[in-house]
């Protein structure tokens, strides 16, 4: 057997390990999950986040992920807690600290602090009879599952844990908020994540470039619009100024017949793809692919307000 096929048999083990531990704890959740939920749900301060080493690591992502989804949250190291840093943990504010065994000495000045000041304590940790879990008024309990390294020791099946639980947590309190979509973009301006949260009014391009024919419109007037409006389309609009179909290069070469002798009601696509000013970006580039088209008309009501292309979404960054 070579070696690459050694190193894919032992990356395979591990993910099953790891795997296999996820399910575990799904299927035994800590009792105190929800009250801890409802608990941050009703907290007037922040929640704080805190660990050592690995543990840790997996806290400032937990603070980074409750943040970025509604709940305000931040990480204090706790041996910098134990240097003046326990200023930041104030009453109203609620304290997750993580530990694998529950004994880290470095935590210890927190959990204090915490029951000094009346400031609500969770505790993340294998070991429901530790100091740390003792101390909590929230014991968010991991199985006590061995790690997924060939010595059993580097953290890997606890730190995963640690962590889907942390999203688990994260993710039941946004849905309690019923936190929006244009609140998460809020948070997440920058870069592909952002582009794609973008509604559609804020990348289309207004009722002045719309390219407006009347259904009884000629040809050649139909023809003039496409050709100066750019986008290879014309919006058929009916007496009530509600969208009534759409005129496409396609449309003008199926009915090339005798074309010039018709009307722009004649020959339009009844009943086009649109899209509404509130629509996402992504959701939009999702229904031009769907449907193989590279223009969408913008309706609100079922009037015309503007135009997208294809185009307007890949400048963006929508990919």
């Amino acid at each position: 057997m070579s070696a690459s096929n050694d190193h894919s048999i032992t990356a395979a083990r591990v993910l099953r390990t790891e795997g296999e531990a996820l399910l575990a704890l799904a299927a035994a959740l800590p009792a105190d999950l929800g009250p801890c939920v409802e608990a941050i749900l009703a907290l007037p301060g922040r929640v704080i986040l805190g660990g050592i080493g690995k543990s840790g690591h997996v806290a400032r992502k937990i603070a980074a992920t409750l943040a970025s989804t509604g709940t305000p949250a931040f990480f204090v190291h706790p041996a910098e807690a134990s240097h003046g840093d326990l200023g930041m943990v104030m009453p109203g504010d609620l304290c997750i600290l993580l530990s694998n065994s529950g004994e880290t000495a470095e935590l210890r000045d927190m959990v204090a602090h915490c029951a000094r000041f009346g400031i609500a304590l969770a505790g993340m940790s294998r070991n429901p009879g530790s100091a740390l879990m003792q101390a909590a008024d929230f014991r968010l309990t991991i199985p006590d599952l061995p790690e997924a390294c060939a010595i059993g020791m580097a953290p890997t099946t606890s730190t995963t844990l640690m962590m889907g639980l942390g999203d688990a947590l994260a993710v039941a309190l946004m849905e309690a908020r019923r936190f929006r979509p244009e609140e998460f973009r809020a948070f997440h301006p920058g870069g592909k994540l952002g582009a794609q949260l973008t509604p559609v009014r804020q990348v289309m391009h207004g009722a002045d470039r719309l390219p407006l024919v009347a259904e009884d419109a000629p040809m050649s007037q139909v023809i003039l619009t496409m050709t100066a409006g750019g986008f290879g389309i014309a919006a058929v609009v009916g007496a009530d100024g509600r969208l009534a179909g759409v005129v496409s290069d396609g449309d003008l070469r199926r009915h090339m017949a005798g074309l010039m002798d018709r009307r722009a009601g004649e020959i339009c696509s009844r009943a086009p793809v649109t899209a509404a000013p509130d629509m996402l970006a992504a959701e939009a580039l999702a229904l031009l692919n769907r449907n193989k088209i590279t223009v969408l008309i913008v309706c609100q009501d079922g009037v015309p307000v503007g135009i997208l292309h294809l185009h307007d979404l890949l400048r963006l960054g929508v990919m």
